[in-house]
């Protein structure tokens, strides 16, 4: 019998600074943010400056080409290192020609001119991935020193309510053998007392491991209970039956997609930790090129992700950067985890 492999909660990605790009003045704060967390994390002189460098690269674009730009810089933390991913995103007007833009020297008018192709070099692992008239997403990922970069099978996103310090959905995310298994919590409300509540689901999801996704869920309820409680979802990706099975209670929402539909997952009604009916799991096929998606009511159910602009061959972090800039709700936390099977 071949050994069994070890359950691990993988590492949940820190979204420690977001930054609104407006104003020029905007470009030397994300500059100085992505530099302060980047020494905070560790990381060694030339490769704070590289860090500042594709800062300055992307803040400048966004102030000047783009509208409603945001940088996100992520903090993701193993048992051996801290890393740090800058993300930017906007909501256009889109680049026309990417693989012109990613060639060293390209400058898009007046920036540093290192173009993405130099961002690329500069950063262990990157993605740019845009659509004409909606928008551009780019993320680069710095170890302290450079370490070859793969691209993620999942990933999440949060953004807490206007100017509160701390959001009060969580998400974690579970490998056991060769199954992948999801978790979003939406504390009740916003602020610590929600924040208190989803950190404990995390807590509860990652001393798995869990038989289903109905376990974990109802071994989460109990657990809640004397917090505020929320909302929780979790679902298991299987690759040897390319299903999902997924449980939840309040208004999680889970999806499968694949270039030619959506399809939306049961959850049931109810608070965990407070009220709720007997815990379901239901199975869903995950085809060859679906990605699965939860996400919490931060995000409207309206959204849609276009076949056609190839964002679902992207790197997860690249969906659910769409998907939060497309659908956020800025009244409400918001958090979405997007996953797809690992390749075999």
């Amino acid at each position: 019998m071949g050994a069994v492999e070890r359950p691990e909660c993988l590492p949940t990605t820190e979204d420690a600074v977001w930054i609104r790009v407006e104003e020029a003045s905007s470009v030397g704060a994300v500059r100085r943010a992505a530099t302060g967390l980047a020494q905070r994390l560790g990381f060694g002189g030339t490769r704070v400056a590289e860090v500042g460098i594709v800062a300055t690269e992307l803040g400048t674009n966004l102030q000047r080409h783009a509208r409603e730009g945001m940088v996100v810089l992520r903090v993701a933390r193993t048992d051996t290192e801290a890393s740090l991913e800058v993300l930017a995103v906007d909501r256009g007007p889109g680049i026309a020609d990417v693989s012109r833009t990613m060639r060293d020297g390209h400058s898009t008018g007046g920036t540093l001119g290192i173009g993405l192709g130099a961002i690329t070099r500069l950063a262990d692992w990157s993605a740019v991935h845009s659509e004409v008239g909606a928008g551009t997403v780019v993320v680069a990922r710095f170890h302290p020193a450079r370490t070859p970069g793969t691209a993620q099978y999942a990933t999440g996103i949060t953004r807490a309510i206007g100017s509160e310090t701390v959001c009060g959905d969580a998400y974690a995310i579970r490998r056991e053998d060769q199954r992948l298994v999801l978790m979003v919590c939406d504390g009740a409300g916003h602020g610590p007392l929600a924040a208190t509540a989803s950190r404990r689901a995390v807590r509860v999801f990652c001393e798995g491991p869990w038989s289903s996704p109905t376990v974990a869920v109802e071994r989460i309820h109990r657990e809640l209970m004397g917090t505020r409680g929320g909302a929780v979802g979790v679902a298991e990706l299987n690759p040897a039956t390319q299903t999902v099975r997924y449980a939840g209670i309040g208004n999680i929402a889970g999806s499968v997609v694949t270039p030619a539909s959506r399809r939306g997952m049961v959850c049931l009604p109810g608070i965990a930790g407070h009220r709720a009916r007997s815990v379901r799991g239901f199975d869903y096929p995950l085809p060859h090129g679906g990605v699965v998606v939860l996400h919490s009511d931060g995000l409207t159910d309206r959204w849609q992700l276009d076949p056609g602009s190839g964002v679902l061959s992207a790197d997860p972090v690249v969906i659910a950067a769409v998907l939060l800039r497309d659908a956020g709700v800025r009244q409400d936390d918001a958090s979405v985890v997007v996953a797809r099977l690992p390749a075999p």
